[in-house]
């Protein structure tokens, strides 16, 4: 009997229910878009108007990152459009922009696993169409162009297809000897414009196959294209969740206790009710909020409210999260990644080790978290800057007891969020609010409120170990990681679970993706990495490179740290260790030699560092003293960086300049500390943040590449804190171990 792949997951055993039921799954979606007046719907991610304006639906948040000019370009580069009538609007909910890329490293595909070892293909069909199913619509963890690019291509390219099929029928030709460019369909010497053709072909059918663009002229890939959302930024016109304004809207603040099991006890209501232009106040069993006709007014009736709270159990703070990643590591680990036999090439032999720590850091991004909430008929519309619209809309329709196909969630712009836009308190609390009040309301929080409930980027230990032979080699690798399951917390939380009783479902619970990239890059005889889990008492959440983050700096400085324990040149150590790598490898020959590594000896000041995640490879190289007894000063950082084919050069730079200047704060400060299960840090003053005057002169080198784009908004950050720390290591003869530097310790 022949085994096919539908033979096979039926008869897959345990689980084989699951793998059943995808088979039955409907893979056909409408598209939701909504014509405006004199526009034509075309497909799931364009419209044509009588005026000639092409709108590009798009399903990425667009924080900064450039996920709207990027998308946009995809389609208009297939369509053969005019750059200049191209806008974009963000797309509705809807299936068919699920990102099965990033619902998989989320860990939201039950069953991967097993439908990998069927085959790939079967893997991404089988994400894909969970993904679909469960409208995982994500964004983030640089997967835009990976998940995307393909449906945008298809998109253009099938109302390019249909613009030439109606042009052709009024020229009585054949529709493929037509072509499209810049916004006209055109064929020898005659041009129609899209305005006029797009009621008509809009009716049409597709080919099939859809015919992509060939060639390289007229094209906008890889060309630095306007951005689209740049000028409404600039001239102020750009609508944030803050900016909205609606007839009879209140402004409210609100304000929590510490972290754990926290319950509102008391306020003194009467005192908040006395501030001018407080409107109302209302109580939640974990918080309360003031309302008025301005915000100043409603966050100082929380002062005067004084609202007093009540923990269950040990409340979290700074020695209790060291105790709880003592613990951790002390305890029996879960085997996440293997090779080899480790404890044969252990036995007997000396082993080098190395002890890294990071603390909690935070997402501090630019703009304050905000939510627009009108409930009226029944229905429930939320503007809010999300990176997972779906969770928003179950956790909003959930805090105001509605269906969720009662919620109309509008994404709005962001300014930054590195993770934090993940998650759904904020807009569960603006739900709440407009249903108590029965009025629409603009939720912000203030700066205090949100360091001090951030959902951060988890503490964590590392134990490193290996054993290095006199010629270089590594025969064994073992990391021990002590770190919360922060992956599992964060989809808890997208469920709708609170914040506490997600931390204490996922307390015990193995976590890869809270270690993902702890698999070095390096050729090593055996390895073994262990996920600690760890019970800090403090919810974690995603931070800019997810696991990466830490992964790379444990990582990296402890390469380091071996190369100087054999004597070596750390560049010279790592390079035959990449023999397989060889694209990250051009990437750290590349940085050493744009940089002038002079071999990083007793105070060079020169560190470098490299990582490989998402199908892109980087290196960073960095220059970096000491002033004074502990100020560090970093005066250069230069990344060279493999990303694979590129859509729009300057997005992936300025990704990349924006990635290094993350990296340096996460190096020199983001961070805070918890006392009474309260942030420490309450202002961004307080986070020893890089200024305009301490930033480094910057280098960015892409390298050019016909591979399939990787991910690139991610990629560079992870890698600057390790090359600071080891270009410091070289500068002081003295090893800084704990994530932020500012740390430093005596000895290596």
């Amino acid at each position: 009997m022949t085994i096919d792949r539908r033979r096979l997951l039926i008869g897959g055993g345990a689980g084989a229910g699951l793998l059943v039921g995808w088979l039955a799954w409907p893979r056909r979606y409408p598209p939701n878009l909504v014509a405006g007046p004199g526009e034509a719907v075309f497909n799931a991610w364009l419209k044509i108007g009588v005026d000639g304006r092409v709108m590009v639906a798009v399903p990425q948040a667009e924080f900064g990152q450039g996920s709207y000019t990027s998308l946009a370009q995809i389609v208009a580069d297939e369509l053969g459009a005019d750059w200049r009538t191209v806008g974009v609007e963000a797309a509705p909910l809807n299936p068919l922009y699920a990102n099965p890329l990033l619902a998989t490293q989320f860990g939201l595909v039950p069953g991967a696993e097993r439908v990998a070892r069927i085959s790939t293909a079967a893997a991404e069909e089988y994400a894909e169409t969970l993904a679909e199913r469960d409208l995982l619509m994500l964004s983030g963890a640089g997967t835009t162009i990976r998940a995307f690019e393909a449906r945008c291509r298809a998109a253009g390219a099938g109302a390019r297809a249909l613009l030439c099929k109606a042009a052709a029928k009024r020229w009585k030709v054949d529709w493929q000897a037509c072509d499209t460019i810049d916004g006209f369909v055109v064929r020898g010497e005659d041009r129609i414009r899209f305005a006029d053709l797009a009621a008509e072909a809009a009716a049409l059918d597709l080919p099939d196959p859809i015919p992509l663009r060939a060639g390289e002229e007229n094209r906008l890939t890889g060309k630095s294209v306007p951005r689209i959302d740049l000028p409404a930024k600039v001239d102020g016109s750009a609508n944030y969740a803050g900016d909205i304004r609606l007839p009879g809207l209140v402004h409210c603040a609100v304000r929590r206790g510490p972290r754990g099991d926290t319950r509102l006890r008391a306020i003194d209501r009467a005192a908040g009710e006395r501030i001018t232009g407080v409107l109302a106040v209302v109580e939640h069993e974990r918080w309360v909020a003031a309302a008025g006709t301005n915000w100043w007014a409603a966050n100082r009736a929380l002062d005067a409210m004084r609202p007093r709270f009540e923990t269950r159990g040990a409340m979290a703070n700074g020695g209790a999260i060291e105790a709880a990643l003592a613990t951790a590591l002390g305890g029996a680990g879960h085997r996440i990644a293997a090779g080899g036999d480790l404890s044969a090439a252990f036995a007997g032999h000396p082993v080098l080790t190395g002890q890294y720590r990071a603390m909690l850091a935070v997402h501090a991004a630019a703009e304050p978290p905000s939510a627009t909430a009108e409930l009226a008929d029944g229905t429930l519309r939320l503007w809010i800057a999300t990176q997972a619209p779906m969770a928003v809309r179950r956790a909003a329709a959930m805090a105001a007891g509605l269906a969720e196909a009662a919620v109309i969630v509008h994404p709005t712009l962001g300014a930054g969020g590195f993770g934090d836009g993940y998650e759904v308190e904020l807009a569960a609390q603006a739900a709440h609010l407009a249903l108590q009040l029965k009025r629409p309301v603009q939720l912000r929080w203030s700066r205090v409120e949100a360091l001090l409930q951030d959902n951060y980027r988890p503490a964590a230990a590392a134990r490193m170990a290996a054993r290095v032979d006199v010629r270089g080699r590594i025969l064994g690798w073992q990391a021990k990681i002590a770190i919360p399951a922060a992956a599992r917390q964060l989809r808890a939380r997208m469920a709708g679970m609170p914040a506490h009783d997600a931390l204490v479902e996922a307390r015990t619970e193995a976590d890869a993706l809270a270690i993902e990239g702890a698999v070095p890059p390096y050729a090593v005889g055996a390895f073994a990495i262990d996920h600690h889990p760890a019970d800090i008492g403090v919810p974690a959440g995603y931070w800019r490179g997810g696991g990466h983050a830490l992964t790379s700096f444990f990582t990296e400085c402890f390469i380091d740290e071996l190369a100087r324990a054999r004597g070596l040149d750390p560049f010279d150590f790592r390079l035959p260790l990449l023999g397989a790598q060889r694209r990250l490898a051009h990437c750290l020959s590349t940085a050493a030699a744009l940089g002038g590594w002079d071999g990083g000896g007793a105070g060079s000041r020169h560190g470098i560092a490299c990582h490989a995640m998402r199908g892109s490879h980087v290196a960073v190289f960095a220059e970096a003293r000491l002033e004074g007894a502990r100020r560090i000063r970093v005066d250069r950082l230069i990344a060279v960086v493999d990303c694979g084919r590129v859509i729009h050069p300057d997005l992936v730079r300025q990704q990349i300049e924006s990635g290094l200047v993350t990296g340096m704060a996460d190096a020199l400060g983001m961070a805070t500390d918890i006392e009474g299960g309260l942030a420490t840090a309450r202002r961004l003053r307080d986070l020893a943040m890089p200024r305009l005057a301490d930033m480094p002169d910057i280098q960015v080198e892409i390298v050019a590449s016909n591979a399939a784009p990787g991910g690139v908004s991610d990629i560079v950050a992870p890698v600057v804190a390790p090359a600071i720390a080891n270009a410091l290591r070289a500068a002081t003869g003295r090893r800084a171990r704990t994530l932020p530097l500012i740390m430093m310790e005596d000895t290596e």
